[in-house]
């Protein structure tokens, strides 16, 4: 008789599988900061940094130390996401180096996000959430007092404050590249409103 496995085992074989190279291609994207700032791409600095930096953060801070983060559906979610997004963009961003820009993947680039960008940060946001309780249980990451510096760190509420800090952040995220969408391949126009 079949049965439904468990969250874990269900999503388990997910991050195994990619677990190298998305920590290599995760790592490298830190360059694309690099990138935006010497004008290479046509990208905001600051954006791009959040975008790279929560994506590191995440692979490293999250999904390397614990395991249920690994096994989290937040973790496929963010694969999956990740994956899609990164073959538009690196594809757009391939074409406009050699002066081509294909229309079909300009739309595909400026119109994915919409259902790609919340996936990605749902699975974020799941797969850090999924990290809190072990990462408290272990006192990973931690400094309790007394200590030689006076100092407490508690690893697990650096991870909900990284959660909280999406509140703010993704909608400005989100609608910059609303903006930048109408700004590419147009949106509604006064005229169609009128009509």
């Amino acid at each position: 008789m079949l049965t439904n496995p468990s969250p874990p085992q269900m999503y388990s074989g997910i991050y195994d599988s990619v677990e190298v190279v998305l920590k290599v291609f995760q790592s490298l994207a830190i360059l694309e900061i690099v990138h935006a700032a010497l004008g290479i791409v046509p990208s905001n600095v600051l954006l791009t940094a959040f975008q790279v930096f929560s994506r590191v953060f995440l692979v490293w801070g999250v999904a390397h130390p614990f395991k249920e983060a690994q096994t989290s559906l937040g973790m496929s979610l963010c694969v999956a996401a990740w994956t899609i997004t990164e073959i538009i963009r690196y594809s757009f961003y391939t074409f406009a180096l050699l002066n081509m820009k294909p229309y079909i993947l300009q739309w595909c680039r400026y119109t994915f996000f919409i259902v790609l960008y919340p996936i990605g940060v749902s699975g974020e946001l799941l797969a850090i959430y999924s990290a809190v309780t072990p990462a408290a249980e272990q006192k990973a990451f931690s400094l309790e007092l007394p200590n030689p510096i006076n100092f407490s760190f508690y690893y697990h509420y650096f991870l909900v404050g990284i959660m909280l800090t999406y509140i703010p952040v993704f909608p400005q995220l989100y609608f910059h590249m609303v903006r930048q969408r109408r700004k590419i391949i147009g949106g509604i126009t006064k005229a169609t409103k009128k009509e």
